[in-house]
């Protein structure tokens, strides 16, 4: 795809698929009017062992100041992300603003212990992907997560994915109060066999939970 977009002329992308901040884009969402969903760095990581903590702050300063977008935070590389929260408090003064999700990824078993790292970072909402699913991923403590992102794999060599391996996540999410996002089963192209699992589909989302504020009354 990197390849492609630099055949087009895509400015993004005169280095390939090789780590690049762009300082130039950094007050693009303060321009959206209206409020969106926003994925950061969909075909990148914004905790790349490469990125620039200092840059990594700026990135945060934006979202923070665009109350009206969510911004969604992928990671494969959530011990960088725990790090970064910790300094963010130290250098704000306060825990990470409620419109930004923090994430990580989960392919299989092996992955799992990334949880451990997302669990302990204090923002309003935390979730796992679990995509591409390609293994099962066992027991899980879903203790401070928020949301669960299931997918299969999509491409010219996608590795097929179980039902089972979905069903054992979802039924997880469900015991322990989790949002349940299906994305898709996968193939060769990601809509190849549609997103319907147990005769529905699921498009469950997070919700913050409001402060109730308290009435003073004065004798």
């Amino acid at each position: 795809m990197s390849k492609r977009l630099k055949l087009m002329g895509v400015k993004k992308y005169s280095k390939q698929f090789k780590f690049t901040q762009h300082e130039d884009e950094l007050d693009l969402p303060l321009k959206w009017k209206q409020p969106r969903k926003i994925f950061v760095n969909s075909m990148s990581d914004l905790f790349h062992e490469d990125s620039d903590l200092t840059f990594i702050g700026r990135c945060f300063l934006t979202m923070s100041k665009s109350k009206k977008h969510i911004f969604q935070i992928l990671t494969k590389r959530p011990a960088r992300m725990l790090e970064y929260s910790i300094q963010h408090e130290k250098f704000f003064g306060k825990p990470i603003d409620s419109n930004i999700w923090l994430g990580t990824s989960i392919e299989n078993k092996k992955n799992v212990y990334r949880m451990d790292y997302l669990r302990k970072i204090n923002c309003a909402i935390k979730f796992v992907s679990f995509e591409p699913l390609i293994g099962s991923v066992g027991k899980i403590d879903f203790t401070n997560i928020q949301w669960a992102i299931i997918g299969g794999e999509s491409g010219p060599n996608y590795r097929p994915v179980k039902e089972k391996w979905i069903q054992e996540i979802i039924s997880q999410c469900e015991e322990q109060n989790v949002k349940v996002f299906f994305k898709q089963w996968g193939g060769f192209r990601p809509k190849s066999n549609g997103r319907e699992i147990n005769g529905r589909t699921y498009d469950e989302f997070p919700v913050l939970k409001q402060k109730k504020k308290q009435l003073l009354i004065q004798s």
